[in-house]
């Protein structure tokens, strides 16, 4: 087992990751939520505030900004991790 940013990593989730190596690799929506799930360590559904906001504490310690929506709270958080902009990414692919 190996850490990467604080985080648990398998030898099955680096295959994983890097299954396409030396291929170009499109970001799809699927991809994105495979990344997301591997940083929480759990499924979720990034589309879910309460899910997000839920993770992001508990994982991470990472405390959102009160805002009007959970789209302005991620982009204006201080935290630099990797999974708020996967997080911001997938919730606005379509």
């Amino acid at each position: 087992m190996l850490r990467y940013l604080g985080t648990n990593l398998e030898p099955a989730q680096i295959r994983l990751m890097t299954k396409n190596m030396g291929k170009v690799i499109v970001a799809s929506k699927d991809f994105i939520l495979q990344r997301i799930h591997i940083f929480a360590g759990k499924e979720i559904d990034p589309n879910v505030d309460k899910q997000v906001d839920e993770m992001l504490k508990e994982k991470f310690d990472i405390m959102l900004p009160q805002r009007r929506s959970m789209n302005e709270s991620l982009s204006s958080t201080t935290s630099d991790h990797e999974i708020i902009g996967l997080i911001l990414q997938y919730r606005t692919m379509k």
